[in-house]
């Protein structure tokens, strides 16, 4: 289950059509109709941007509702066929095998022909990341809407570059390639990266996780995008290769 919005506070929206908005998405979202409670609150949003509490509320939301068996727009029910397995349906629909099968509870890797999978379409839906080192946060979204916020730490001394870059591997349980030292494995006290491993197209740059979760949301990174590792495993779950990813001041 989604767990309960946050209750009204000073951040509420100001607008009258924001607040009629964000009202029936609460009122969506108490009815169990997560996917109108989106819809209302991506409304209320774009009537009062960056909206704190809003924000929290679509936050709370995402995760239970993409990857899982909610319907959603942004996703087709497939039929399972004859010689079908996860890796192929993943490349077919160009989303993560992890996502998969996190949405459609699926322990291990077999999938019976005639089952019915509601998989995302990630060839029509995309996923952007947006970071921002003023703001130690990176913003996800889904055909150009707002997804989630995350808080992240970005680089000391200005470390982390700006631009436009592409997520070009994904690796659970990484080992940690030091600069000038041979790789210390997942698991070593010296190996920082936390349990998931983002790598975009400029070496040794990435998005990881950490074992030091107060290092969050303040630039103390060597240069590269920290997350909690339970928020990097949750981008690790529903991004696929090829996401862009815009660095910004």
């Amino acid at each position: 289950p989604v767990p309960a919005p946050a209750a009204p506070s000073a951040a509420s929206p100001s607008s009258g059509d924001a607040a009629s908005h964000f009202a029936r998405a609460r009122e969506r979202h108490e009815a169990g109709d997560y996917q109108a409670a989106r819809e209302a609150a991506l409304s209320a949003l774009d009537l009062s941007p960056e909206n704190p509490e809003i924000e929290a509320f679509l936050n709370q939301l995402a995760m239970p509702l993409l990857a899982s068996r909610h319907p959603m727009p942004e996703k087709v029910d497939h039929v399972v066929q004859r010689g079908e397995y996860l890796g192929k349906l993943a490349a077919t629909y160009n989303t993560p095998v992890a996502l998969i099968a996190k949405a459609n509870n699926i322990q291990g890797a077999l999938i019976r022909v005639g089952d019915t999978l509601r998989v995302l379409d990630g060839n029509r839906h995309v996923f952007a990341l947006e970071i921002r080192k003023s703001r130690n946060d990176l913003l996800v979204t889904l055909d150009g809407r707002f997804f989630k916020r995350y808080r992240v730490a970005t680089g000391r001394d200005n470390r982390t570059p700006v631009g436009q870059f592409t997520i070009t591997d994904k690796i659970a349980h990484p080992a940690w390639h030091k600069p000038g030292g041979p790789p210390i494995p997942y698991g070593h006290p010296d190996n920082l990266l936390g349990t998931h491993w983002l790598a975009i197209d400029l070496p040794g740059y990435g998005l990881h996780g950490t074992w030091e979760p107060e290092s969050v949301g303040r630039a103390t990174s060597d240069g590269c995008i920290r997350l909690l590792n339970d928020e990097i495993e949750e981008l690790y779950t529903i991004l696929p290769r090829g996401t862009a990813v815009h660095i910004l001041e």
